[in-house]
């Protein structure tokens, strides 16, 4: 080790090393890159990190659908990295969207009104197919 001090890089070095790793940098590095970074994101603004000042459930939303936008683009097995971990951001923002406190690790069901009549199975299985074209699911499941 020398004890010389360290110079800061010129403009013209910092910009042959930017243009150094643009030759090698491919698009599925940027898709693979930019989805885990909206994924984190997400999390992030459903209060996962225990920043509850960080919440909102506008850009998780927009998080998550840009996730689902990217991940058709992905190769085979960088998609199914991404399904698990959006399939639960997926899970978490329903129920944050519905005001439910689910306790962590486990989705708590909605509790009934004690007034409320239990719908019939025609209107549960309505009520079931409308939510279920709200939240994506990966293809065969």
């Amino acid at each position: 080790m020398t004890d010389e001090p360290r110079r800061e890089p010129t403009e013209e070095e910092i910009r042959a090393a930017f243009e150094e790793q643009m030759k090698r940098i491919t698009v599925r590095d940027v898709l693979l890159q930019t989805a885990i970074t909206l994924i984190n994101v997400a999390a992030r603004r459903l209060g996962l990190t225990g920043e509850e000042d960080a919440k909102d459930l506008n850009e998780a939303h927009t998080a998550i659908e840009a996730v689902r936008a990217l991940t058709p683009l992905l190769p085979e097995e960088e998609q199914q990295a991404v399904k698990e971990p959006l399939s639960q951001l997926q899970m978490r923002y329903a129920q944050e969207a519905k005001g439910e406190a689910p306790a962590p690790g486990t989705p708590d069901p909605a509790p009934e009104k004690p007034d409320t009549p239990r719908p019939t199975s025609d209107t549960q299985d309505a009520e079931r197919e409308k939510a279920r074209s709200k939240i994506w699911t990966p293809p065969g499941t």
